[in-house]
């Protein structure tokens, strides 16, 4: 499968022009990514990168400090699960403060790096609302129905996939092994993903005509793919990506997700308006999915973490 079938779409023109919202939709359907280009924030991802790599080149010892915990579900983690199996990579997760003035972040001992994080996640929720309303359109929903998604549960994380594993022997020997990847095969729980991503590449995604296939890096682009919320939304119309890194074993690669949620109260079932057929879905909590799906992070509960499928009418 070629990089022609993972579209680059141009997000300020998309909307008039109906050969790129029929390849949008061609994406959506198959293997649910694309390629997003004149998204209007490209200083915002410059000065992350270099704050991002500015933190992951600290000591050991400082990022420790920081460590995420069940209890403290954000910060810097060195050990995470997917698949039941350990990632070849260290993270570092964090998401607007709320409206309270609630602030569940740990943050570095550098205000250049927060207020840095803080202004791409602000962009970032803009650029992700902004690509939600061409995806309903794509869909003929009328757009004053439309879920949308909340800052208060979208989150956004640092990773980075070293070369060797950055866990000492000894914690090793303690521990889930690694994998055979970087980041095991999954699909992401909310509507949309908007990754960064350097130009390393490593990223491949499932399709249904061509099975795995690369997401070639494209300067300047954010790549966007599909969650289960909206493949539930959606009836199945759209598909949630299925998506893995492979393992780099010259170079380290540095990549940036932003996750964006339902409400943390929303029911998540195929919408009224989309639905053609009958619901595919019966309706399930997001604090109830999102909640399974994390608890699966950080210890192996030796099953297959929650999925949609759960839910299957």
């Amino acid at each position: 499968m070629n990089q022609a079938n993972v579209p680059t779409i141009d997000l300020q023109k998309a909307g008039g022009d109906s050969s790129q919202l029929k390849l949008l939709d061609l994406a959506c359907r198959d293997h649910g990514f694309f390629l997003l280009k004149n998204h209007g924030m490209q200083k915002e991802i410059d000065d992350m990168w270099q704050m991002s790599e500015w933190f992951f080149n600290q000591p050991r010892e400082e990022k420790l400090k920081i460590i995420r915990t069940e209890s403290i579900p954000l910060g810097y983690y060195d050990r995470e699960l997917t698949k039941q199996k350990r990632d070849l990579k260290e993270v570092f997760d964090f998401m607007y403060p709320k409206l309270s003035g609630e602030d569940l972040n740990q943050w570095p001992e550098n205000n250049e790096f927060r207020s840095t994080m803080e202004i791409f996640f602000s962009k970032a929720s803009q650029v992700a609302e902004e690509t939600l309303q061409l995806i309903f359109l794509n869909l003929n929903s009328k757009s004053s129905k439309l879920p949308n998604g909340e800052g208060s549960t979208s989150n956004a994380r640092l990773n980075f996939y070293p070369v060797d594993d950055p866990l000492e022997e000894s914690t090793r020997n303690k521990i889930t092994n690694l994998g055979d990847m970087a980041l095991h095969h999954h699909t992401d729980p909310g509507i949309l993903t908007l990754l960064l991503q350097d130009m390393t590449g490593g990223l491949q995604t499932k399709s249904k005509e061509f099975g795995w296939i690369d997401i070639e890096p494209e300067a300047d682009t954010i790549v966007v793919n599909l969650g289960d919320a909206m493949q539930v939304w959606t009836n199945d119309k759209y598909v949630a990506a299925i998506h893995r890194v492979t393992k780099r074993t010259k170079k380290a690669r540095y990549s940036t997700p932003y996750f964006y949620n339902p409400k943390r109260d929303a029911v998540i079932q195929p919408l009224e308006q989309i639905l053609d057929k009958d619901p595919k879905y019966v309706p399930f909590t997001w604090k109830e999915y999102i909640q399974g799906r994390v608890d699966d992070n950080y210890t192996d509960l030796g099953e297959e973490d929650i999925q949609i499928s759960r839910f299957r009418a």
